[in-house]
């Protein structure tokens, strides 16, 4: 005998090595109690369903190619091999070519009891025995799911990215919750992960809060108000927005056109001014920046710590800016950008299929992608990243295609690795938000309505004392369960509108849903050691010989078993949507199982001990699931 191995392609980002022996005179067998804990029998099926292609046709086919998906529930079997794209290369009927590929892959592997052909679909059924394995295995393991090994890839991912000029809204909580959620994704999939912030403290827009609050603050302070710091400063950008549309509205009225009256108006001509001042290191203006920039970042402390944010390095856009300019100015002197007679900078993309696009005004004061490019330099220099992900609105699709093209041209080769993780509107049922106008929904105010909220539910469905500490605990994480859940189970391409009522109910595609089955399997585990003396990590293992497993049971082994996957899925689309709706997947099926069978009242101790074991999978692989989606669970509603 000689040894052999092969080594599977990468299935939705998870290798795995299958170990085997093989002699001239015999058929080789894969193990399926082999080292690796996750036996994926996608991966066998692709894996020898090529290398049949080769042997019977001669053919070596792109393992990519081959369509392998869950057999449909009401067909019998595990997983099914789609044929007909095959049938051009064995020039057979569809279900010959099944017939031959079926019994290669079956008399080559035997972790399958059978397979059986259905016109074009060839399907496979799983042994008992690779269940019992499987949930011996895996069972007790808290961070199932995750890859086994690193990836060996750096991500550097940007989210938050606030301005310093007013209060996180709810469009700052999908980003940041999309941020974290995907970095916890891609660190679950084996990506070494750094997620930054880059904090707006520049330009024009933070000149005008403090504008309005130096002509018109009479010298508040976070502490004289009684505000957060980021909330009294957004007051004064409303309030710059106010005063300015009066004094347009006076100039147009007294014979001025109205984009003539916006560049005129004294208070944005104040503005201006103090820009240009703060850009050349005036001291008087750089006290007053720093000093109300610091209360916005105490009040931003405690949003982020709220909703269980945090970063790796915090970037300020103060910082990166200059680089920026240097590089405009060098690219000015190589005559790749040019200047306008006005003295403003600007490159020409046009080539490229888009326009001119403006790099320093004629002032000389910067513009976003000005210091976008000192940013990304900068990033790029400090941690070499394979990827630089960017989580943005999907507004600015244009700005993401200019910085890589501006980078480029400027000579900088690695701009191909900036990607746009881009995501849609977040609507109310009020219509869209304008922070300038006021009509925002600050992010804390939304997390006070929605702790209110789950208060009042909970002590309607009398699940603690209305009264005590554990109730208003237990209002916090149910409420912060019920806005994350329901902002991170949408596609982050798609728009969402975001209903605080619909999100928090406890029987629907919701946070409180799946919280409240977690905690269900808490209650039954609990009286499992009451009643009859059992600790979960006591459990014993299901025999290999066991068959008993029915139809609800062997569902909810399936969904449990594509957990790693759904986990590398949502990794390859920076999608967390992946995850939240695969947790409600498990939590529904688990619920049925619940409803339709008996647990401890299960006579069969074999029996009732593998439903305990098959619960307490389902629990830890719900707490894993939401944890990556930055949620906790109760062990108690």
């Amino acid at each position: 005998m000689k040894e052999s191995c092969i080594i599977s392609k990468k299935h939705f980002g998870i290798a795995k090595i299958y170990i085997f022996r093989v002699s001239a005179k015999i058929n080789r067998k894969i193990n399926i109690f082999a080292e690796t804990n996750i036996i994926m029998p996608k991966t066998i099926i692709a894996s020898l369903a090529k290398e049949a292609i080769n042997k019977l046709y001669g053919t070596d086919i792109d393992i990519k190619l081959l369509a392998i998906q869950p057999t449909r529930p009401e067909i019998e079997g595990d997983f099914t091999l789609v044929v007909f794209p095959i049938t051009k290369i064995s020039k057979k009927n569809p279900a010959d070519t099944a017939e031959d590929i079926g019994k290669y892959i079956t008399d080559n592997t035997d972790i399958f009891s059978k397979y059986e052909v259905i016109k074009g679909f060839l399907n496979f059924t799983l042994k008992t025995d690779f269940w019992a394995d499987f949930i011996n295995k895996n069972a007790k393991d808290t961070l199932y799911g995750n890859a086994k090994a690193p990836t060996g890839k750096k991500i550097l991912i940007e989210f938050s990215s606030p301005n310093t000029n007013k209060p996180l809204h709810l469009g700052h909580v999908r980003n940041n919750l999309l941020g974290m959620s995907v970095s916890n994704i891609l660190q679950a999939n084996g990506d070494e992960v750094i997620k930054v912030n880059l904090v707006n403290d520049r330009g024009i827009h933070i000149c005008k809060s403090m504008i309005a609050w130096q002509k018109y603050g009479n010298g508040e302070t976070p502490e004289t108000s009684g505000k957060k710091g980021d909330h009294l400063i957004g007051d004064y950008y409303v309030e710059f927005n106010n005063k300015y549309q009066e004094e347009v509205k006076d100039l147009v009225s007294h014979g001025m056109n109205k984009e003539e009256a916006e560049e005129k108006a004294p208070i944005i001509q104040e503005t201006h001014q103090m820009l240009r001042k703060w850009e050349a290191g005036d001291k008087d203006t750089i006290e007053l920046w720093k000093m109300m920039n610091s209360w916005v970042y105490d009040g931003f402390d405690k949003t982020y710590k709220r909703l269980g944010i945090t970063f790796d390095k915090t970037f300020y856009e103060s910082q990166t800016y200059l680089l920026g300019k240097q590089n405009v100015y060098d690219a000015l002197d190589k005559g790749i950008v040019t200047k306008d007679p006005d003295n403003s900078i600007w490159i020409d993309l046009t080539d490229e299929g888009l326009d001119r696009k403006i790099l320093l005004r004629k002032d000389g004061t910067s513009v976003y992608i000005t210091q976008d490019i000192g940013t990304a330099i900068t990033r790029h220099e400090q941690y070499s990243p394979d990827r630089m992900v960017y989580v943005v609105g999907n507004e600015q699709l244009y700005h993401f295609e200019v910085l890589k093209l501006t980078l480029k041209k400027f000579g900088y080769d690695w701009a191909d690795i900036i990607y746009h993780l881009s995501y849609g509107m977040v609507e109310l049922t009020t219509g869209k938000m304008k922070s300038r106008e006021g009509t925002v929904v600050d992010a804390d105010d939304l997390m006070d309505e929605m702790h209110k909220t789950a208060a009042e539910m909970i002590g309607e469905l009398g699940k603690v004392q209305a009264d005590s500490e554990q109730a208003d605990s237990l209002a916090e994480m149910v409420g912060l369960a019920a806005l994350k859940y329901f902002v991170l189970k949408v596609d982050p391409k798609k728009n969402m509108l975001f209903n605080p009522k619909e999100s928090i109910d406890f029987n629907g595609n919701t946070g409180p849903f799946i919280q409240y089955t977690y905690a269900r399997i808490q209650s039954i585990l609990s009286k499992a050691a009451n009643d009859k003396g059992f600790n979960p990590s006591d459990l014993s293992a299901v025999p290999s010989s066991f068959n008993n497993f029915n139809e609800s049971e062997l569902d909810i082994l399936k969904t449990l078993h594509s957990f790693p996957e759904t986990i590398a899925k949502a990794a390859e689309d920076f999608n967390p949507a992946i995850v939240a709706n695969y947790s409600y997947e498990l939590a529904k099926q688990y619920n049925h199982f619940y409803q339709d069978i008996n647990i401890l009242k299960e006579q069969n101790p074999e029996i009732r001990n593998m439903r305990l074991l098959l619960s307490f999978f389902v629990a830890n692989t719900i707490k894993h699931a939401m944890s990556l989606l930055g949620i906790d669970v109760p062990n108690r509603m």
